[in-house]
Order: structure tokens, then C-alpha cells, then sequence
């Protein structure tokens, strides 16, 4: 911990990563807990068309008169909740894999990594698209096709630190003294093959993120009225002359996110490899 703390003192990027991500994260957990802000709401007595940035709506309306700057906060939330989630099962798909590839060796090693290969010969984008058709859009669908679909990385990065891990010497005496195969992998060997994981899971909320304001600009994520970062995309753009804070908002949120992961990532990669 102390060592994250000088990295960050001494990187103002990561510092300042760390803090847009916190108020990102707060403002997407007590925002919606504020009575009488609903993120779907548009005066049926206004005229519905684009109001442009105010006092009374800082970042400017949406065609509906919705607030820009309410619907970016909620859409945050949902990009945060989507990028962690299907980090996470993508995560421990690819632990569990690269693990069992890794320690068990031999042809078993080969026809699993050959797997790995043929589906990162498959574009990302393509096998998202088609299993979100398959599937449906909704949130649910696009937490576990972000997930079950980018694990392949982790994985290789698993299995080539298990192949490093299962020779040293701590975890040959392990094995001598008679300790069980799963034992042997939780306590000994997956401890130490987790640091690259860390990094790369750090990196791939980004990805993450970016795959869902995707599949939202399409229409198959997020569905309407609930606001993502990519379906508030989707709808400027028959405004992008008129209303063009309508696309400059979620757009640049999700610059910044992405942005603020990476650098996030290579913080924890320095203090790892210290």
C-alpha cells in the first residue's frame, strides 16, 4: 500500500486517474439515492428539442429535455457496474483456465492453448455483435458476452506464469510432502502468478467500457429510456450540428474513463514490479 501511495504522489496522471474514478464512482452511488432526480424525466409542457448548457442544466438537455449531465451520471454508473462485472468473470474464466493449462502440461497444455488461439483469431467485435443478437440486448446479456469473450489474454498470461511457478523449488517440496493438486494451485502457485493479472484486469475494465458504449451505440446494449454512455451517443447524432453538447458529454467521459484505467494500470504495474 505504501508503495502505491509514492507512486501516486510521484505520477500526477495516476493520481489524478484515481480521483476522477472515485467521483465517478460516488456521484453514481448517491446521485440516485436524491429524491426527485430521475434521469428520465422531460417537462411535457417545454417544447422537445435541445436546450443548450445553463444554469439550470449545466451540461445542456437532449432532445427530450432531459438533463445531460443527470443521464451521463447514470450512465456512468451502468459503464462502471458492465466494465467490473465482465472484468471479473472474464477474470476468473481465464485464471482457471490458465491455471489448469499451465500445471497440467503435456498435450493437454497444447490442445487447450490451441483453443485460446482459434478464438483470438475470431474478431472481438464480430463474436460480441453475434451472441448479443443471439441473446438480446439487455445489460445482463452484455456483462456476461464482454466477459465470456475476453478472457483469452488473461489466460496465456495465467498459464505462462504457472509454467515459470511449478518447477521453483517451494512448490517441488509442496508436492513431496503429499499436498493435493488443488491445495498445491490456491496456496502456492496462484499467489504468486496473480500480479499480471491484476494489471490486466485493471486495463480491461477499460476495454470493457468501451465494448458496452459500442454495443449501445448499435442498439444492443443498454436499451432506452435507461442512459448509457453509448446509447446518449447514439441519440446526438441527428443533433450533432444543433446540439453538439449532447455527443461532447458522453464522448468525453468515456475518453477519460478509458483513459484513467490505463493509467490506473500502469501504476499497479509499477508498484509490482518493485
Amino acid at each position: 500500500m505504501q508503495q502505491l501511495i509514492h507512486v501516486l504522489k510521484t505520477d500526477k496522471f495516476a493520481l489524478a486517474s484515481v480521483i476522477f474514478l472515485a467521483l465517478l464512482a460516488v456521484l453514481g452511488l448517491l446521485v440516485p439515492l436524491v429524491p426527485g432526480l430521475d434521469p428520465n424525466y422531460f417537462n411535457p409542457n417545454l417544447l422537445l428539442e435541445p436546450a443548450a448548457p445553463n444554469w439550470q442544466h449545466w451540461f445542456g438537455t437532449d432532445d427530450l429535455n432531459r438533463d445531460i449531465l443527470l443521464r451521463a451520471i447514470y450512465g456512468g454508473r451502468i459503464s462502471l457496474l458492465v466494465g467490473l462485472m465482465s472484468i471479473s468473470i472474464s477474470v476468473s474464466v481465464g485464471t482457471l483456465y490458465g491455471l489448469v493449462a499451465g500445471y497440467r502440461g503435456g498435450m493437454m497444455d497444447q490442445w487447450m492453448m490451441r483453443f485460446v488461439d482459434v478464438m483470438l483469431a475470431i474478431p472481438s467485435i464480430f463474436l460480441i455483435l453475434s451472441l448479443q443478437i443471439i441473446l438480446g440486448p439487455n445489460m445482463v446479456t452484455v456483462v456476461l458476452v464482454i466477459g465470456f469473450t475476453s478472457w483469452m489474454g488473461i489466460a496465456r498470461l495465467v498459464r505462462a506464469e504457472v509454467l515459470s511457478i511449478k518447477s521453483r523449488p517451494f512448490v517441488v517440496a509442496a508436492k513431496a510432502r503429499g499436498i493435493g493438486t488443488l491445495s498445491l494451485l490456491g496456496k502456492y502457485i496462484l499467489p504468486h502468478a496473480i500480479s499480471p493479472v491484476i494489471v490486466a484486469a485493471t486495463l480491461g475494465v477499460g476495454g470493457a467500457i468501451l465494448a458496452e458504449s459500442v454495443l449501445s451505440f448499435l442498439g444492443l446494449g443498454v436499451q432506452p429510456p435507461h442512459a448509457s454512455w453509448g446509447n446518449m451517443l447514439e441519440n446526438s447524432l441527428a443533433f450533432m450540428g444543433q446540439a453538439p453538447w449532447m455527443s461532447i458529454v458522453p464522448g468525453v467521459l468515456i475518453t477519460l474513463t478509458v483513459l484513467a484505467f490505463n493509467f490506473l494500470g500502469d501504476a499497479i504495474q509499477k508498484v509490482i514490479g518493485r
